[in-house]
């Protein structure tokens, strides 16, 4: 993909994007108890960013697990444009507000486009994820990386954060969200970045073998 594109989506990421609050994608029936829940925490690529909210992959996962007799609530607490640092803030009360079997984390990304500290972004994430653990929920780390126009060195050690941090923390993995995605055109939307309705089917497929484990 050319430099010029590249720009224009970082231009696109950064240019005010909407601040989406969580959103409940399933509200407990008839007054029984409290199913387990999964809180999905992630950026635009988890808002279903540019299509219908009933489109995205999250909302498709919670149509598997219903359709699977799952008892499982997802909430989804994914806002357009977040970094790493911007997620840290917010967090600790999401988790404070209601406990969670499952956090879904899928940030970083976008501290990657706009070139921030990969040792910041690295200690976010970590921060994130024993905040989590703390509370008693079991992590899945969703990991990013960046196109090849950043640089050898910074997209290496950018996509090196993901793997490391699952050892570290001992945590599951999907190693990358946009994977057989991200250079199909057909699937991407005409800024490049955010995937279409069509695609969202395959981010869930690529999620769902690593979540399973954990329900």
């Amino acid at each position: 993909m050319s430099r010029f594109c590249w720009r224009f989506i970082l231009c696109t990421l950064l240019g005010g994007l909407p601040f989406a609050a969580p959103v409940d994608t399933w509200a407990d029936a008839g007054g029984e108890s409290t199913p387990p829940r999964i809180l999905v925490f992630g950026d635009s690529l988890s808002a279903a960013y540019g299509i219908e909210i009933d489109a995205g992959w999250v909302a498709l996962l919670q149509q598997r697990l219903r359709a699977q007799g799952k008892p499982h609530r997802l909430v989804n607490a994914s806002v357009s444009g977040e970094t790493s640092a911007g997620g840290r803030a917010r967090l600790p009360a999401l988790l404070a507000r209601e406990p969670y079997a499952l956090v879904v984390l899928e940030l970083g990304g976008n501290d990657g486009l706009r070139g921030l500290s990969l040792a910041q972004t690295e200690a976010n994430l970590r921060a994130m994820i024993e905040a989590a653990r703390g509370t008693g929920a079991q992590v899945l780390l969703l990991g990013m990386r960046l196109p090849p126009n950043y640089g050898a060195t910074y997209t290496n050690a950018f996509a090196a954060i993901y793997p490391k941090l699952a050892r570290e923390q001992d945590v599951a993995l999907v190693p990358f969200l946009l994977d057989g995605v991200a250079t199909d055109l057909a699937l991407m939307q005409p800024d490049r970045i955010h995937p279409r309705a069509a695609a969202q089917p395959r981010l869930l497929d690529t999620v769902w073998p690593a979540l399973v484990p954990l329900l």
